[in-house]
């Protein structure tokens, strides 16, 4: 049955987030021969309308102002239903990030549609689509059939394959202009200030370098910077490890932290809370380095390693670096 799919483009430090363009690809699937939109919010945007039509985008619809420079909720709901209503999509896409959380509910709200957040897959059941998504921390999975006429929905990023880009697309860019008087919102933004994590972004990294109270001090995270250096690698935490004041929380992964799903995690000197693997417990390759041989992490690890963090993460960076010099050396 076809059926217009609309993605909102999730745009990051003026960037385009893999996220987006795996929701393209699952939009095509769903669109079964119907349209797929693209949205584009927020200030001088217009550039990354392409990149949408490379992974799939019939239309993109363009709405800037500088109103839409960051995160207002009153003003993304006002011109994200705007774009909705031009383009009558039926399924509304967006990422599993702070925006996403907040806006989809509002959105759906609005419309009076169903709306499923978390997905980590969706497939096509005869007319029905099925979304599939974590429950209790990971341990199941339920899969979700929304019967209304329309459906919201939030990715969780690197779980939805992303289609090849076809760089010979060009997007077909429809500009909506939308009015957001200051006195018609209710919050606004002053000033944003940002507290850098440094590295890559946790949520869409494919390798993680994590550390927890077994690094012992902030100086303790320096032989797991170098490793995700070597790995090209992020580097996150544990709740503990940020409670005793290693690290910032912008790099906690847990319950009340990041949700993660990287293709190879590596936990240092974590022990492995539940609250902790809600966190991470989907990466599809997880390996532990703990001196306790009884810790939990080794219960959800694929290869366990035990012994002294500070022996055994700068021996593992050593020998990486050697193999990927020799790889080098051979593609050269």
């Amino acid at each position: 049955m076809e059926r217009n799919v609309l993605v909102l483009a999730d745009i990051r430090n003026d960037k385009l987030r893999n996220v987006t363009f795996e929701s393209l690809t699952a939009a095509r699937k769903l669109a079964d021969g119907g349209t797929v939109y693209g949205a584009l919010l927020g200030k001088n945007v217009s550039g990354m309308a392409d990149a949408l039509a490379h992974y799939g985008a019939d239309q993109v619809f363009v709405v800037e102002n500088d109103v839409l420079a960051n995160y207002v909720p009153d003003a993304f709901a006002i011109a994200l239903e705007t774009v909705i209503r031009e383009s009558g999509a039926e399924v509304v896409l967006m990422a599993h990030s702070a925006i996403g959380r907040d806006l989809a509910p509002k959105l759906a709200a609005r419309f009076e549609a169903g709306q499923v957040s978390d997905i980590v897959d969706v497939q096509m059941e005869g007319d029905k689509i099925v979304f599939t998504r974590p429950i209790y921390a990971g341990k199941a999975f339920t899969k979700n059939v929304i019967t209304d006429d329309m459906v919201f929905a939030t990715v969780r990023p690197n779980n939805l394959p992303a289609a090849e880009p076809d760089t010979s697309c060009s997007a077909n860019v429809t500009t909506v202009s939308v009015d957001l008087p200051a006195d018609s919102l209710r919050t606004f933004i002053k000033e944003v200030v940002k507290k850098s994590a440094g590295g890559a972004d946790l949520s869409e990294a494919k390798i993680i370098v994590s550390g927890g109270r077994g690094v012992k001090s902030a100086d303790g995270f320096k032989p797991l910077q170098e490793l995700a250096d070597a790995l090209g690698a992020a580097v996150g935490a544990s709740r503990g490890a940020c409670d005793a004041g290693y690290c910032d929380y912008a790099l906690q992964i847990g319950q009340t932290g990041k949700v993660v799903t990287p293709d190879l995690y590596i936990a240092c000197g974590i022990s492995g809370a539940i609250q902790h693997l809600a966190g991470m417990s989907n990466s599809k390759v997880i390996v532990a380095i703990n001196k306790d041989p009884e810790a939990p992490i080794f219960k959800v690890a694929d290869y366990g390693i035990v012994g002294d963090l500070f022996e055994v993460v700068p021996l593992l960076t050593e020998e990486l670096k050697k193999l990927l010099c020799e790889e080098v050396g051979i593609a050269q």
